[in-house]
């Protein structure tokens, strides 16, 4: 665990309720980007190939204005075992109260059952912009121009 006495960078408060039977999220070390998130559930919850659910966690939290915590799917659960988050990265808005839900799918070939407690995805905590558009006739010309998906070749 991190010793926060020893780091010399200021942390972001943020305000949770903690309605689950787990740990609050926590970075793993010091450089970590995301914390982890542990399913809250009554009982052991079986995802069939393919199949989509939310899984709740449990928090709710306050954003500042101007952040937004993202969650995306857990390295280890997706390669061993196709599990991700299937709107990844899914947002959560500074302005919403709500438990933090993880949409996971499976993506491999057979059932893949999360426990009570499991690890099932991370949440990194980011600051956006928002944008106010411009219309305009035309946009400046660039190297690139219109090119899109598979533009610049496979080699």
């Amino acid at each position: 665990m991190i010793n926060f006495a020893t780091l010399t960078y200021r942390f972001m408060q943020i305000k949770v309720i903690n309605r689950g039977r787990q740990p609050l999220p926590a970075y793993a070390t010091e450089q970590s980007a995301g914390m982890d998130l542990r399913a809250n559930i009554d009982a052991p919850l079986t995802l069939r190939p393919l199949e989509r659910k939310l899984v709740g966690t449990g928090l709710y939290i306050a954003l500042p204005q101007g952040y937004e915590a993202q969650i995306r799917p857990r390295s280890g659960l997706a390669l061993k075992h196709g599990l991700t988050v299937l709107n990844s990265p899914g947002t959560i808005d500074a302005d919403y109260r709500g438990e933090i839900m993880v949409l996971l799918v499976n993506l491999s070939d057979t059932d893949f059952v999360i426990n009570e407690g499991e690890r099932i995805a991370q949440m990194v905590i980011a600051r956006h912009e928002q944008a106010v558009f411009e219309l305009v006739d035309s946009l400046d010309e660039t190297e690139r121009g219109a090119g899109g998906y598979g533009h610049t070749g496979v080699k």
